[in-house]
């Protein structure tokens, strides 16, 4: 049995199934990890608002969780909300993104304070899979965000950025993202986070790199970190883990850069491995 003292997890098809809910089993686990000594830290794409209730779910208010959101951008303890890191983009970089963003056929998304900003809250179908999916509605649900529309995004958005969020077809995203990113390759974060999404972050954010900004100064060790994901955007805290966990659902490059595989997001993935290395942990 291995010491884990934090176990760090990824949320959107990891720690949640395809309905968007953790699995009694999964949520069990987490919560007698807790009870043993360790800690939860959520690693999200997602914004703040979008995982405290899944941080109240799991009792990470009660047992020293934290929140890493916007790929790493930032760092909230779940306990008094107390921000312990943050890391923007410029307000001019971020206003270059959304002009940029201007050439393509994407939706664009920025957040400040309740609401997510777009531009057309009615222009808000992809198609995806062969059917339409509302991925404004998507996305203002699971970030716990009310809707407004701005006509220009870019003249809008006159304070600083944790995360620009655009979305659109896949086939799209993929014959393109080279021509979004090209200015700026060298001066900011641009990744796909899911195959219909594609952002921009701070030059040289991501999960990882918010861990050990957080961590280490607590006293964390790498060797007592087990990190569970499935996405590109797990890469850096999977490779930084001591222990770094890819689901059977996840993408082909984390699975060759893991640790180990483990059972799906839709199987207890996260249950099956913690069984095997915490004691008292059974599935």
């Amino acid at each position: 049995m291995s010491d884990i003292k934090v176990i760090i997890l990824d949320v959107d098809g990891t720690l949640t199934n395809s309905k968007k809910i953790v699995t009694k089993k999964t949520k069990n686990a987490l919560i007698k990890a807790q009870e043993k000594g360790a800690i939860l830290v959520l690693a999200s794409g997602r914004p703040t608002s979008g995982l405290m209730d899944l941080a109240k779910e799991l009792k990470m208010n009660e047992n020293n969780g934290l929140l890493v959101a916007f790929n790493g951008s930032k760092v909230v303890d779940c306990e008094n909300n107390k921000v312990l890191f943050n890391e923007t983009m410029s307000i001019e970089e971020g206003q270059a993104v959304l002009e940029h963003m201007k050439n393509f056929n994407v939706k664009p998304m920025i957040d400040k304070d309740d609401y997510m900003y777009v531009n057309n809250v009615f222009d808000n179908e992809i198609n995806y899979k062969g059917v339409p999916f509302n991925i404004i509605q998507y996305e203002a649900r699971g970030g716990k965000f009310k809707l407004c529309e701005k006509d220009d995004l870019a003249a809008f958005a006159d304070y600083p950025l944790n995360k620009i969020l655009t979305a659109g077809e896949p086939e799209y995203l993929k014959a393109h993202y080279k021509e979004m990113m090209e200015p700026f390759k060298d001066t900011l974060n641009c990744m796909f986070t899911a195959d219909f999404y594609f952002e921009f972050t701070a030059k040289g954010i991501d999960k990882a790199k918010a861990l050990d900004s957080v961590l280490i100064p607590m006293g964390y060790k790498k060797e007592e970190m087990i990190a569970f994901g499935d996405g590109h955007n797990d890469a850096s805290m999977v490779k930084y883990a001591g222990i770094g966990v890819a689901m059977a659902n996840a993408v082909d490059d984390l699975k060759a850069i893991a640790n180990e595989v483990t059972l799906s997001n839709e199987e207890d993935g996260i249950a099956y491995t913690l069984s095997k290395y915490i004691k008292g942990i059974d599935i």
